[in-house]
């Protein structure tokens, strides 16, 4: 085979087998050819760079290294340091990949790999569009993960035993992902066929949490019958990530961020922090947006003994038996109010701000263990003295899971949609 196959245009779609073919060849040739088994084409390309391939690849270690763009890239690879070609090799796939999907010759990835097989192959895979089927087979995949997936949708699989010949562990493993990847290119496949239903609608991005689940519920079901389509994140770190990323991709008309409560890990210190720059994508799009303090009154961390002892006498709940929520004090909750706002007073396109005056989350209700009308009232009066004198302000007399208060959520941002548009 030659680097010239990928000019083909077969009938049947074809799955990529990325991987290190200097150390780890007869393992995707396996995979490879469990997947022709299947009905489906391969494509084999070799991303390994510091000895021969033991197979023989589709497209060449070399040829995705000059994808990269650099005349000097073989003097790099020549020095053999691991991790600078690791690192060029993933940026030279993630370029290689990405114009072999948007061009239609292929339709799925695979790979295996241990450390730095993984580091290489997500790096490409991360390059892919949401939706496009990517499969990671690693020895790193029962730990943390969130390095090599970022906030896109790569399905990582435990190689279980290293990724180290055929044998009675591995064979099953291998098995399963090439059936993994074909039914997740199948099923990509049909799924096209009906994207044509829904393309078509406005996208609104919305931000939710357990502690807001009914209310961003409600204005999801009154602004889809307005006739858009909205997509909602969870504020878990990686979900308030992920939908500042598809914001930034311009694909989105409009934000229904009712729940903003990563930055309370980010300012006091929780899990489930989205970093920084939460919130800044909508002001980069301009577009228009409504933004609420949706639990703000809490901390995530992770099994009570896991909350750092210089939180000793704060007020604690529970949520289940990985999950513990702090409640945030007065002062943490002036601070939150300040960022929400000179986040906000960045944007340029319409933006409502809707406080809901008797709680911000299911527990900070009257009677519940985060009830504390000190803390919220520190929390709205930043806010308000913090924003620009031209952001409207709409205070709400209930809580935030009231469906009126979902309600005029909804109709805030279908008015500042039609103005826009």
């Amino acid at each position: 085979m030659t680097d010239a196959r990928v000019q083909d245009s077969p009938a049947r779609p074809t799955i990529a087998i990325l991987g290190t073919f200097d150390t780890k060849g007869p393992e995707h040739a396996f995979v490879a050819d469990a997947i022709r088994r299947a009905g489906f084409a391969t494509l084999l390309i070799d991303v390994g760079s510091l000895n021969a391939p033991t197979i023989t690849p589709d497209i060449s270690a070399d040829t995705v290294a000059r994808a990269a763009g650099d005349p000097d890239y073989r003097a790099l690879l020549a020095r053999h340091d691991r991790g600078e070609s690791v690192t060029f090799m993933g940026k030279a796939a993630a370029k290689l990949l990405s114009s072999f999907a948007a061009s239609g010759k292929i339709h799925g990835v695979v790979s295996l790999g241990g450390g730095g097989g993984t580091a290489i192959a997500t790096a490409a895979m991360r390059a892919l569009p949401i939706g496009f089927p990517k499969l990671m087979v690693s020895t790193l995949a029962s730990g943390q993960t969130a390095h090599y997936v970022g906030t896109t949708d790569i399905t990582m699989m435990p190689a279980i035993v290293d990724v180290s010949g055929i044998n009675r562990v591995s064979r099953a493993i291998f098995e399963n992902a090439a059936g993994a990847i074909c039914g997740m290119v199948a099923s990509a496949k049909a799924r096209r066929g009906t994207l044509a239903t829904t393309a078509d609608k406005p996208l609104i991005v919305a931000s939710m949490f357990g502690n807001t689940t009914a209310c961003v519920t409600e204005a999801k079901r009154l602004l889809e019958a307005a006739g858009y389509e909205v997509l909602v994140f969870a504020a878990t770190g990686n979900g308030g990530r992920a939908m500042e990323s598809l914001i930034a991709s311009g694909m989105v008309a409009g934000v229904l961020d009712i729940t903003t409560t990563e930055w309370a890990d980010e300012l006091v210190g929780g899990v489930l922090t989205a970093g920084p720059e939460r919130l800044d994508a909508t002001a980069k799009a301009k577009i228009p947006a409504i933004v609420t303090p949706g639990c703000l009154d809490m901390v995530n961390f992770g099994e009570r003994a896991t909350v750092p002892a210089k939180f000793a006498g704060r007020t604690f709940y529970q949520h289940n038996a990985q999950v513990t929520l702090m409640r945030t004090t007065p002062d943490e909750c002036t601070g939150l109010g300040r960022i929400l706002a000179e986040k906000i007073n960045r944007y340029t396109a319409p933006v409502t701000v809707l406080l809901p005056l008797r709680a911000i989350s299911v527990v900070s209700a009257a009677g519940q263990p985060f009830h504390d009308p000190l803390a919220d009232a520190a929390l709205f009066s930043s806010l308000r003295s913090h924003l620009r004198a031209d952001i409207p302000v709409i205070e709400h007399d209930g809580a935030i899971n009231d469906p009126l208060f979902a309600r005029a959520c909804a109709e805030a941002l279908l008015v500042h949609l039609k103005g826009w548009a």
